[in-house]
């Protein structure tokens, strides 16, 4: 049998599953509900959801939910970072919120986010 659930938006591994209306990672304990991967997957009508699968705006502050390494750097945007006034754009490669962090102006992807 295949395996159908998306990878973890927290973790980023692939040891998910279904339970109910839900996605679970027993890696880090993270559940999403599965309208929010239906939504990632097919992004309708410019909606920009976060990793739980509520909409973001221009304007909100969102967390980040996982370590992120900065392309081209040595350094990394660490977990529960705060990221005030985000922008949402239309970006390369699924980046779609700008944000100034702790490291300058980055464009990120909204899976790797939360609403604060």
């Amino acid at each position: 049998m295949p395996h159908t659930a998306p990878a973890c938006p927290q973790c980023g591994l692939e040891n998910t599953y279904a339970d109910g209306e839900q996605f679970i990672c027993p890696d880090c304990a993270f559940e999403w509900p599965k309208a929010a991967a239906v939504d990632d997957e097919a992004s309708e009508g410019g909606v920009v959801k976060d990793a739980n699968g509520n909409p973001l705006a221009d304007g909100d502050s969102v967390i980040l939910v996982k370590d992120l390494k900065v392309k081209g750097s040595s350094t990394v945007l660490k977990k529960g970072s705060k990221i005030k006034g985000i922008r949402l754009v239309d970006g390369n490669d699924g980046h779609n919120v700008d944000g100034k962090t702790e490291l300058g102006p980055m464009l990120l992807k909204s899976e790797f986010l939360k609403k604060a």
